[in-house]
């Protein structure tokens, strides 16, 4: 059975588009949001999260308007979104407010996943598209630390947002991993249609 592998259709190869310009600057907004949650700042960290989920959406949008459609744009995009989770887990973990384990189960996807890059390299992809169900993993993760953040007691002590935040974030995980298993089975079936 043959896999045709995923084409995708770009506007454009330019770098310095407006929806990629964002996508910059959400990545420079990364140690920012790390600092502000370390330092206690979280009300002002989780409004950060607000502003640049929104800037996330925007960046979509724009790509689509404008028809600036990237394949830089969407690499930025995903790898974005991994660091804001990655580095929303790091920064609670050293607070103390999300335990060591929950660090390694969604650092573990990110590993696994970097481990099929040398197979689809050789179809001469570096990624595949962006499933519905990692989408959803990574919206459920980027609200969930949020939650989890203010119903800390170190924080606001929220109780409604703490319980709320874990079920996100187990939701998240295991949406998370779903997508990441899909991923693992898109490539050994490339693999599998090579003569």
């Amino acid at each position: 059975m043959h896999v045709p592998t995923p084409v995708q259709e770009w506007d454009t190869d330019a770098v310095l588009t407006v929806p990629n310009v964002l996508s910059f600057i959400r990545l420079l907004g990364i140690p920012v949001f790390c600092w502000l949650i370390l330092a206690g700042h979280d009300v002002s960290a989780v409004v950060l999260l607000m502003v640049f989920g929104v800037t996330d959406w925007f960046d979509g949008f724009l790509a689509r308007r404008l028809k600036q459609r990237s394949a830089l744009g969407a690499k930025l995009d995903p790898v974005a979104d991994r660091l804001y989770i990655l580095a929303a887990v790091i920064v609670l973990v050293i607070r103390g407010i999300v335990p060591w384990w929950f660090l390694v189960i969604l650092l573990a996807r990110d590993v696994m996943l970097a481990l099929l890059v040398p197979a689809l390299k050789r179809h001469g992809i570096v990624a595949l598209p962006v499933n519905r169900v990692g989408k959803l993993g990574t919206m459920l993760l980027l609200v969930a630390f949020p939650l989890i953040l203010l119903g800390a007691e170190s924080s606001l002590g929220w109780e409604w947002a703490h319980w709320t935040g874990w079920a996100f974030a187990w939701t998240g995980a295991a949406a998370y991993w779903a997508a990441g298993t899909l991923y693992v089975r898109a490539t050994i079936q490339l693999n599998r249609s090579d003569p």
